[in-house]
Parts: structure tokens; C-alpha cells; sequence
């Protein structure tokens, strides 16, 4: 199956609501970390592809990907927070590793939405 930048946006979208019950008092931050992650990775990638791109495999690909959209496109730089919902992705999953220390479930629920939003702006005709 061809992966469409449309399949990969709505993608995003179905994530984005689980990030959005996940990040209020009390917080699950597995929920959060896991479906925000997924959720900026479908983003990269539905970005990539409508920009006429291929779509990267794998998260350091993404991360890459991410970065140069940032640069050449002026989509929000997410670096720092993809790193960071991994990390601590992996946290809530495995507990082997430290959490990122400084994330503020509100403000990474609110970059998160922000970052879905500059996407869908490149859906607009």
C-alpha cells in the first residue's frame, strides 16, 4: 500500500486526539508521550510527502526530516521535543531509563497541537 500524505495527516490526527485526553490532571504520560511522538512522526512525514518528498523511515530519518522542514519550509523546529517523548516514551514503557525532566504535559500537548496545525496549513488551498 502507497502511503498518501492525506493517510499519513489523518494518521496524525487520530494520534492528536489521544494526545489531547492524555496530557490533563492526572496525566498519562505514556499516552502522551507515545501517541505524541507517533503523532509528529505522522506529521513529518505527511509534510515530506505533500511537499513532493519521500517519506523517511525510521526516527532518526524522521528527526532529519524534521529538521529540514524546519529550515527550508518554516515548520515549527521539533527536535528537542521528538528526543524528548522518546526518551521518555521509552521511560513509561520500559522504566529503565531517566525521564526527560523538564516537560510540561500542557506545553507539550500545546506544541504538539501547534505543530498539527502548520501542517494542515499545507493541506490549504
Amino acid at each position: 500500500m502507497e502511503q498518501t500524505a492525506e493517510d499519513s495527516f489523518r494518521l496524525a490526527l487520530s494520534h492528536l486526539e489521544r494526545v489531547q485526553t492524555a496530557w490533563d490532571d492526572p496525566t498519562d504520560w505514556a499516552d502522551l508521550s507515545l501517541y505524541g511522538f507517533y503523532c509528529l512522526e505522522a506529521c513529518i512525514v505527511a509534510a515530506s510527502l505533500r511537499l513532493g518528498e519521500q517519506a523517511p523511515r525510521g526516527h532518526r530519518a524522521k528527526v532529519g526530516a524534521g529538521r529540514r522542514l524546519h529550515k527550508q519550509h518554516g515548520l515549527p523546529d521539533i527536535e528537542v521535543l521528538l528526543v524528548n517523548l522518546n526518551a521518555m516514551r521509552k521511560y513509561a514503557a520500559y522504566g529503565d531509563t531517566e525521564p526527560p525532566g523538564d516537560l510540561e504535559p500542557e506545553d507539550v500537548a500545546c506544541s504538539i497541537e501547534e505543530y498539527v496545525e502548520s501542517v494542515r496549513e499545507l493541506f490549504l488551498p
